[in-house]
């Protein structure tokens, strides 16, 4: 829980920043040559707010991971593209730690204090079970 909720917070406060500053992370984006840098800049921020919001309480946590790591292998593979010159430049790189923990909580879940763990029991024995498998 706690691993889920510090990534959560630096994500929604990351994306919140973000999307309170598209023109500046439009314009990072347009250095860095990532296609449609505004449509771009948009899905990252309002990604990282969302999913980062979802880890937080802890709501669909494996699936708000993915589209985290996404954002952090484009980061990876373009903002520190220049920094990265072999595994030891790779280990240092704050993006693959993110990385590393949100793997971690797609395999281990996020806990008992969590409203996947309140929710994801009651939608067993509804009617949405078949869907559910």
């Amino acid at each position: 829980m706690l691993a889920r909720a510090c990534v959560g917070t630096l994500f929604a406060s990351t994306g919140w920043e973000a999307t309170h500053n598209l023109a500046d992370v439009s314009a990072f984006f347009a250095q860095l040559r990532i296609p449609a840098p505004d449509v771009s800049a948009a899905l990252a921020g309002y990604t990282e707010l969302v999913c980062g919001a979802l880890l937080v309480v802890g709501l669909a946590s494996r699936l708000a991971t993915l589209p985290l790591l996404v954002c952090m292998t484009v980061a990876l593979a373009t903002a520190k593209a220049g920094k990265v010159h072999g595994l030891r430049d790779l280990l240092m790189q704050v993006e693959f730690a993110y990385s590393v923990l949100l793997v971690v909580l797609a395999l281990l879940g996020p806990g008992r204090i969590s409203l996947d763990s309140f929710v994801v029991p009651r939608l067993r024995r509804s009617r949405w079970a078949a869907l559910l498998g």
